[in-house]
């Protein structure tokens, strides 16, 4: 029958992880000797699990281990044969270091790096190399201050939130990060500027928290270039440029365009400072580069294309569990995180499969709806509105039989 077609001969889990390479993982096992000292609770299998409930969002550790039960057998397609107990998966959570699935994501982000390449800004193209511009910043995450240190002041109550910063890197127009750093929210922002190894040519992009004019004038001599935002309470000497008459910015525009003296009572670096009225809100904006050759309106742009990476947080955040975490160690909870976004990376790379035919959100929702379910995700995705035949009901067993003769189904009035 014509349903039959769109099989997969695997559950949509098996067919989620068939695009992350075992091998993989069997390097990164063996690199950071992660199964050493567990018998059946594997790295492999903890990410299995994981992934199941952080894609399902399972609500709690007990919940996530008695819906793997709803999958009866179909993880031996996958070569696991035995279930986990729910101290045995929370014991891998607090133990096995989350360092060997951060591990898992950067090989698996270069494994998969010419399907992910992002898409081409065409604004930007005539004067700038977007491949060579990448945007990055960071996201908090809630959790208790007994694990992981806030931000911030105290309040009146002298009640305070702990929690994580996700540090992501990635290109421009990209939705998977090509580097991702976590630290304890009370981190300063520009301590993962250390992180980062500028190339020769390349443009770098963020807001305002990664303020470290001495990072800002290695990356000047070495030949990268950067653009934010500037601070408020900046110290700067205008070495040269006029702002423009206000009839040329009345109703938005270019202010002023001037080369100043960054700190200069300290380690001064010479810096470009644009001053931009935006037309729809009026605000008055004030951006800071070191390229000095490129259009105003260019660097501008460069910077309006940053909120990408706001997108990259707002979609780990509402497709995947990172409200409720499955263990509250802090090897538990970067554990989770770093699955979160194995997964982010695995769907991104279906959603680029299927030539972006469904929404993201849509194909995550599809397959954390039907995880044990055989027929093909993918062939799901790419068949658009459903035709009369794939929308028809009927039971396909009942028809190889003749109509009077058939069961409680296809005579109403026969008692079972």
């Amino acid at each position: 029958m014509y349903k039959g077609t769109k099989l997969a001969g695997q559950p949509v889990l098996c067919q989620l992880l068939s695009f992350l390479s075992r091998q993989i993982v069997i390097d990164c096992v063996k690199e950071h000797g992660s199964d050493r000292y567990y018998k059946t609770l594997t790295t492999y299998n903890q990410l299995v699990f994981m992934l199941y409930g952080v894609v399902t969002k399972c609500h709690s550790l007990n919940c996530l281990c008695k819906n793997l039960l709803f999958l009866e057998d179909k993880l031996t397609y996958l070569g696991i044969d035995m279930l986990p107990a729910v101290s045995t998966l929370s014991d891998a959570n607090i133990n096995r270091d989350s360092e060997v699935f951060a591990s898992i994501y950067r090989q698996l982000y270069e494994h998969y790096k010419k399907e992910l390449s992002p898409v081409q800004c065409s604004f930007l193209k005539d004067e700038v190399d977007t491949s060579k511009v990448a945007i990055f910043d960071s996201s908090t995450i809630s959790l208790f201050v007994e694990i992981f240190k806030g931000a911030g002041r105290n309040s009146l109550t002298g009640k305070k939130k702990g929690g994580l910063k996700i540090h992501a890197k990635m290109p421009l127009g990209g939705f998977v990060p090509d580097l991702v750093h976590i630290t304890e929210a009370a981190c300063n922002d520009k301590s993962f500027l250390g992180q980062l190894e500028v190339e020769k040519g390349d443009i770098y992009v963020y807001d305002k928290g990664y303020v470290n004019y001495q990072r800002w004038g290695e990356w000047t001599r070495k030949g990268a270039y950067y653009v934010t935002r500037l601070n408020e309470n900046a110290d700067y000497e205008v070495l040269c440029g006029q702002p423009n008459h206000i009839s040329q910015y009345a109703d938005g525009g270019i202010i002023s365009d001037q080369e100043i003296l960054l700190d200069p009572s300290g380690s001064a670096i010479r810096a470009r400072l644009i001053v931009w009225k935006d037309p729809e809100s009026a605000h008055v904006l004030k951006f800071v580069s070191n390229m000095f050759s490129y259009r105003d309106s260019t660097i501008i742009l460069l910077y309006k294309y940053r909120w990408n990476i706001e997108v990259l947080f707002k979609r780990l955040k509402q497709n995947f569990e990172l409200g409720y975490f499955f263990s509250d160690s802090s090897e538990g909870i970067k554990t989770q995180i770093w699955i979160a976004l194995i997964a982010n990376l695995l769907f991104s790379v279906i959603h680029r499969q299927c030539k972006e035919s469904e929404l993201f959100v849509t194909i995550v929702n599809l397959a954390a709806i039907n995880m044990g379910s055989y027929i093909s995700l993918i062939k799901i995705v790419k068949s658009g509105r459903l035709t009369g035949i794939e929308r028809d009901l009927k039971i396909v067993q009942l028809d190889l039989f003749p109509i009077n003769k058939g069961g409680v189904l296809h005579n109403p009035g026969k008692s079972p």
